[in-house]
């Protein structure tokens, strides 16, 4: 325990991690690999406690995430089950990022980017829509040729926090975008191996997004942003 009164470990990176994060990702892996199928019972706290060798509360905060994240479902007086089981594909992308970071990451950007389409929509100038047209170009691009995307993505989504005209916005998604590429990455990467109408899916709710801004609409553009984010969340455990 160090002095935030967190349970920290180092990742590969050597950067502070959660052990309830660590717990989560290894649930993860053990239901992706299908060493935990599809509607079987988990491991009791006190096993996967032993298991990861860390307390039982880290074991139940990471249920309670998984819970939340929709990857297992508790049944009263049974103990908790699969109810998702991800695409190992997820573990390739996520490579050395927690998943339950990343997933945080979202769960933060729905509210954030939200709030930022919707301010956009009342404050946008005429070259704040023409970089994200430019950015929404490049994006139909890459779904015709089915190449990944990130770059472009970060691009849509960063023209948006300009269009606000408040710094505040800017620098939060500037100080985000690690974060958030590697979301991307995931999500895209996940796409692409789903059909060609994925990636249209995908494609419809970036054009939702900028036209409710072009718009002027703000409360459509946040509704839009929050849909986007929250399906990209869902996305990226998106089951087998």
């Amino acid at each position: 325990m160090n002095d935030t009164g967190l349970d920290l470990v180092s990742n590969a990176d050597g950067a502070p991690e959660r052990l309830s994060d660590v717990v989560y990702d290894g649930i993860v892996s053990l239901i992706a690999r299908g060493d935990l199928i599809l509607n079987s019972r988990l491991p009791s706290e006190t096993e996967l406690s032993a298991r990861f060798g860390v307390s039982r509360p880290v074991v139940r905060e990471a249920l309670q995430r998984l819970r939340e994240d929709g990857v297992i479902v508790s049944r009263q007086g049974s103990g908790s089950y699969v109810k998702r089981q991800p695409d190992m594909a997820v573990l390739q992308f996520a490579q050395v990022s927690s998943l339950a970071d990343v997933q945080r990451c979202f769960e933060f950007r729905a509210g954030h980017e939200a709030a930022a389409a919707a301010l956009a929509a009342e404050r946008w100038q005429e070259e704040d829509l023409q970089r994200m047209q430019e950015a929404l170009e490049h994006l139909e691009q890459c779904v015709k040729s089915g190449t990944v995307g990130i770059e472009e993505d970060r691009r849509f989504h960063e023209a948006i926090a300009q269009a606000t005209r408040n710094q505040y916005y800017v620098s939060i998604q500037a100080s985000l975008a690690s974060h958030i590429a590697t979301g991307m990455n995931i999500t895209r990467q996940l796409s692409l191996l789903r059909t060609p109408e994925r990636l249209r899916a995908v494609q419809l709710e970036h054009v939702a997004i900028f036209d409710a801004i072009r718009q002027r609409e703000p409360e459509a553009a946040r509704l839009a942003m929050q849909r986007h984010i929250l399906n990209a969340r869902q996305r990226m455990f998106e089951g087998v």
